[in-house]
């Protein structure tokens, strides 16, 4: 008979940085769907997905009765907002680093990456959107979408993320614009 190994559960530790910039983070998170240390099995992506997922609808269930779609943050927010999707049965949107002429540009800023510049596309008036990425630290990069999702009259309805660094103050200042925040880990951060 086949032996059965079971799947850790989601972790998430901070690494230093090698070879940074002057305005990038000298530490990085990394989880267990980065593929960073170990392969990530199918199985363990859904699983995050489904506890991320039920987690936002135990955290924030009024938001979620009409989500038009997740938007999930370039490179880090890909793979959880493509789980979380598949999971809820809800469409994404990912923003890019990618500056193009397409309709509906929202510009938002990633301030401690080497390139600042995010755009979301296609972003229309009233469209109500639940915001995804990987990690939230400062929440500074969270905070400038919501700003900017909101002069352009979309809803942004709640952050998802799978690690938050609490020593940051990420969760007070998204609180401050009125965005729930959910995360499926906590995690104390190099000060």
């Amino acid at each position: 008979m086949p032996e059965t190994i079971a799947e850790p559960s989601f972790t998430a530790r901070i690494v230093e940085r090698l070879s940074v910039g002057a305005t990038s983070r000298r530490e990085r998170v990394i989880h267990s769907l980065d593929g960073l240390e170990d392969p990530v099995h199918p199985e363990t992506l859904a699983n995050t997905g489904a506890d991320l997922w039920r987690l936002l609808q135990e955290q924030v269930p009024e938001e979620l009765g009409s989500v038009d779609f997740l938007l999930g943050l370039d490179a880090g927010g890909i793979l959880p907002t493509v789980s979380l999707a598949s999971v809820a049965q809800l469409p994404y949107k990912i923003a890019w680093k990618l500056h193009l002429p397409l309709d509906g540009a929202v510009r938002f800023s990633e301030p401690h990456a080497m390139r600042t510049d995010v755009f979301a596309y296609g972003i229309t008036p009233g469209q109500r959107i639940v915001i995804v990425d990987d990690e939230i630290t400062t929440g500074r990069t969270l905070a400038d979408l919501t700003r900017r999702l909101r002069e352009a009259r979309a809803v942004p309805l709640a952050a998802a993320c799978l690690v938050e660094d609490t020593t940051r103050g990420a969760r007070d200042l998204l609180t401050d614009l009125g965005l729930p925040l959910v995360s499926l880990t906590t995690i104390e951060g190099a000060e």
